[in-house]
């Protein structure tokens, strides 16, 4: 006797949506060997009703309320790729597990804000909570973290998490063009949406980074403790200067267990990279993923990190579990065994850093610079002035700094935030060694 299909209902036909009907209808057989049982979508519901998606609708109930496609008795997994961290999304996710049926979402910022309440209500409802495709598109990181990595206590997890970025980034490195030129650019070619914000400010990594450091330290989502800065100021001198340097400039971020494991550092910021380590070489819309652990050591995951067939490979993944049998729990551990870890102080953490000044070309700018970098501490490794005459006659002075206590440097442009001689405010980026 054939195995009972597995039912799902589609929330969202966008990108992602239209790719997983795309997958599920060209691999269908495949995924049904590997599933043990075929999975079948048996429902819809979108917006726009007459849209054409290029995908054939016809095969499919079409709902045009959302909240009636858990509640229908021919559905058995709802798939959530309407995104935002709230309204018909969110309530969507709450009445289907209300219900005891499963939820796959790709929605980053709804697992984010709101996964211990939903990991809950699956535990409770005995029901499946799967996301994979909410973090670095068709790259298995959750899986990894999750299975391949669980014999090993992780210590650090940090990596490229947003392609958008990394696009702009890398396409700065190769050409010497811009921000804004180079965005306008990411904007036309789809890497970057008309309103970027989310991307270029850093929040869709910081999603991310909540996400990963949760299962990898088996703790509790805690994105309002992620430290984020974006790319926006970063300039294509500031990428000269790294290569100069022997650096590239990717958008990292940066979890970390700290103090035994009971504080937990997340930071999303531009950093200079060694050409040297495995990110530097991670150029155009891609994604990567470090892991290290005490006995597996350095893991990398790299590949596409998000468009409509790897996110949509990663959906299905999801589904072909759930069509298995393979559950548990949602953050590896019970919601209630998670460890709810304070977050670290980033101010206490030791490394070096670049500094960037646009200062008023006039003698004694780079003395009182100086000063403060002496009065504060920080001890100067390298340093470069040089004037930008289409700048209006400002001057540029970029230093890297030794080793040293991060408050020492946030010391030092304090000791200069009223200085009447810098033209705007500084950048800092950390150096990853």
């Amino acid at each position: 006797m054939a195995a009972e299909p597995l039912r799902i209902a589609l929330a969202g036909l966008g990108t992602v949506g239209g790719g997983v009907i795309r997958l599920l209808t060209a691999n269908g057989a495949l995924i049904a060997r590997r599933a043990g049982r075929p999975i079948e979508i048996v429902a819809v519901s979108a917006r726009d009703r007459g849209k054409d998606r290029g995908v054939d609708l016809s095969r499919f109930a079409w709902e045009d309320d959302l909240a009636l496609l858990a509640q229908r008795d021919d559905v058995d997994i709802v798939v959530e790729l309407i995104g935002g961290s709230d309204g018909p999304a969110l309530a969507l996710a709450r009445r289907t597990l209300g219900l005891g049926k499963g939820l796959v979402t790709a929605n980053k910022a709804m697992i984010a804000h709101h996964g211990m309440e939903l990991a809950g209500a699956a535990e409770s409802a005995n029901a499946p909570l799967k996301f994979e495709a909410a973090v670095a598109g068709g790259i298995p990181v959750i899986k990894g973290l999750r299975e391949g990595a669980a014999a090993n206590a992780l210590t650090r997890i940090y990596g490229i998490l947003n392609g958008t970025c990394n696009y702009i980034l890398s396409t700065m490195e190769d050409t010497g063009r811009d921000f804004a030129d180079v965005l306008k650019e990411a904007q036309a070619l789809g890497y970057a949406e008309a309103d970027p914000a989310f991307d270029i400010e850093g929040t869709d990594a910081a999603h991310k980074l909540a996400i990963l450091a949760a299962i990898g330290f088996g703790a509790g989502v805690a994105f309002d403790q992620v430290e984020v800065d974006g790319i926006t100021r970063i300039r294509a001198a500031d990428i000269a200067r790294a290569q100069a340097l022997g650096y590239v400039i990717r958008l990292i971020g940066m979890a970390e267990c700290e103090e035994g494991g009971t504080r937990m550092f997340q930071r999303v910021q531009p950093c200079l990279v060694p050409r040297s380590h495995p990110l530097a070489a991670v150029d155009g819309a891609t994604n990567a993923v470090v892991a290290e652990g005490n006995f597996s050591g350095r893991l990398l995951f790299q590949g596409a990190g998000a468009g409509d067939g790897p996110t949509a490979s990663a959906v299905v993944a999801d589904l072909i579990d759930i069509a298995r049998g393979d559950a548990g729990p949602p953050f590896s551990v019970p919601v209630a065994e998670l460890e709810p870890l304070a977050a670290a102080d980033g101010a206490t953490r030791t490394g070096r850093a670049y500094l960037r000044f646009i200062v008023a070309d006039r003698p004694g700018v780079l003395a009182e610079i100086t000063a403060a970098m002496r009065d504060a501490g920080v001890s100067i490794e390298s340093l470069i002035q040089q004037g930008q005459a289409a700048e209006g006659g400002e001057v540029l002075v970029a230093m890297v700094t030794h080793e040293g206590p991060e408050r020492a440097v946030a010391h030092a442009l304090e000791l200069l935030r009223e200085s009447p001689s810098l033209a705007r405010p500084p950048l800092v980026l950390r150096l990853i060694d």
